[in-house]
């Protein structure tokens, strides 16, 4: 599904969240702090802004960009193809990274498209260093308050007929609105990122409440006796 829609897949996030999605990355680079000369890891990076970001950012950097999808990663290079950032396929549930690598790992709408997202948190925890950060960027399902009914009407009936007329994929589209409807609560999500072992875990909703955006911290190992 992302395959095919790669190449309208920055279109469609620019109309859908209202040119709103760029400012949101900005916020996830932010919170993840400088690496200085360290590795850092963009996760489901899609067609890389997020890896971008984190190079023009802290130039000191040594970025991977890593997506399952291929067709993603062929936007990508070809997007970004004036900064030095590693793209590589790769499986979030089975990192191919060694323990203790990366100052910092981010993911923009990473989780709600997993079998496990407790697996991949720890996946991502264990290629963190000690004191290493964790940045999600990702949906969440809108509170029950008086303006449910119009965001749901928007993810039901808006987003799909976007899809259809800008991406010719009105499926992909009512797939992230089930997808986003039916994925973790901030609060619960916040549950499982504490569960995976960080600390320091916090969160920052956006969008009138369906765009969360969730950190955390890896331990430092303790000095030695």
């Amino acid at each position: 599904m992302f395959d095919a829609i790669a190449g309208s897949y920055d279109l469609m996030n620019r109309v859908m969240t209202l040119g709103q999605d760029q400012r949101w990355r900005r916020f996830v680079v932010q919170k993840a702090q400088s690496p200085g000369e360290g590795w850092v890891l963009d996760l489901a990076t899609g067609t890389g802004d997020i890896a971008a970001l984190m190079r023009q950012s802290y130039p000191q950097a040594r970025v991977i960009g890593s997506d399952f999808s291929r067709n993603m990663l062929e936007e990508a290079r070809k997007r970004f193809s004036s900064l030095h950032i590693h793209w590589q396929a790769g499986d979030a549930n089975a990192l191919p990274f060694a323990d203790n690598v990366f100052e910092s790992v981010t993911f923009g709408y990473l989780l709600r498209n997993v079998d496990d997202s407790l697996r991949v948190l720890r996946e991502v925890h264990r290629v963190l260093k000690p004191g290493g950060r964790v940045v999600c960027l990702d949906t969440t399902p809108p509170a029950r308050n008086a303006l449910l009914p119009f965001v749901r009407f928007y993810f039901r009936f808006g987003i799909p007929l976007m899809g259809r007329l800008i991406a010719r994929d009105a499926a992909a589209y009512s797939y992230l609105t089930g997808s986003t409807m039916d994925f973790h609560t901030a609060e619960d999500l916040a549950a499982l990122f504490r569960q995976a072992g960080f600390s320091e875990v916090g969160f920052r909703k956006f969008m009138l409440g369906t765009i969360g955006i969730h950190w955390g911290k890896k331990h430092e190992q303790p000095d030695p006796a």
